[in-house]
């Protein structure tokens, strides 16, 4: 039995459904070697003891098994980047800090960076203190450009900051959360007065709040403006309506092993998800 031709029609059609169904921009290969950058959430700080950096748990370039992070995810589809995993982040950095991080970044020669920066900038010792929107986006500008610059074929992961008025609404319930914030004075400029229901005081949680999020539009920008290279997660990790048993009991702030796991899920399956 003789087949009837496919119409033109047919045939294009088909071609805009396979289309359709096909990504943007190739992956490509997974990389050879990352490094990271950022702040303490990054070096993965109280996520294993009492006010030290565990760098194994940290959700970027953490070896930890059960965490699985971008670095563990990548080795399963190539064992080249073996032991090719460097924590570049410092706990305490602010985004003035991005571009010293950057140039120890391009002296690794890596093939891929995530970066995560911000917390810091907004949480701090009070409201006024905040660093404005306009400083951020310049550090964040210059760091950017000195990856590139250095190393043009990398590829950039930005992350979004972590919506840290999430964390006064699932702490404040907590006696053992409020007394760490007032002990260890812990990002004061949302978190002071966490049990009062003054209007001013909910103005400024919820003005903090709102740095954050303009912070986050500053890095998708900066994340467009740089070029294919780079994915910003579309807030995937702000948006995360995170708990507080994945917060760490040290301090109630940092994420403890169950929230850099979920970070490292979050920010891998919204980033280039090799």
């Amino acid at each position: 039995m003789r087949l009837a031709r496919p119409s033109l029609a047919l045939v294009v059609g088909l071609a805009m459904v396979l289309l359709s169904a096909t990504p943007a921009a190739a992956v490509g290969p997974a990389p050879n070697s990352m490094a990271s950058m950022g702040d303490s959430i990054t070096r993965g700080f109280n996520a294993c003891g009492w006010y030290v950096d565990c760098t194994a748990r940290s959700f970027s370039t953490g070896s930890y098994a059960s965490v699985n992070s971008h670095y563990r995810r990548i080795l399963a589809k190539n064992a080249a980047i073996s032991g090719r995993n460097f924590n570049d982040a410092r706990s305490g950095a602010k985004a003035a800090d991005m571009p010293g991080q950057a140039a120890t970044v391009v002296g690794r020669n890596v093939d891929y960076v995530t970066i995560l920066i911000g917390a810091n900038d907004a949480c701090t010792g009070s409201e006024s203190s905040m660093t404005s929107v306009a400083s951020f986006r310049a550090s964040v500008d210059a760091a950017l450009a000195t990856i590139k610059n250095g190393l043009p074929n990398a590829r950039v992961a930005l992350i979004s900051i972590p919506d840290v008025k999430r964390l006064w609404e699932v702490g404040k319930g907590s006696s053992s959360a409020r007394n760490a914030w007032s002990l260890f004075g812990i990002c004061q400029s949302l978190l002071a007065n966490p049990t009062s229901t003054a209007q001013a005081d909910a103005d400024r949680r919820d003005r903090v709040r709102q740095r954050v999020a303009d912070f986050n539009a500053q890095l998708a920008q900066a994340c467009a403006a740089y070029g294919a290279n780079c994915v910003f997660d579309g807030n995937a990790v702000f948006n995360y309506p995170f708990a507080l048993s994945q917060v760490s009991t040290w301090d109630y702030f940092h994420p403890n092993t169950a929230g850099q796991t979920v970070l490292a899920q979050l920010s891998y399956a919204a980033g280039h998800n090799w």
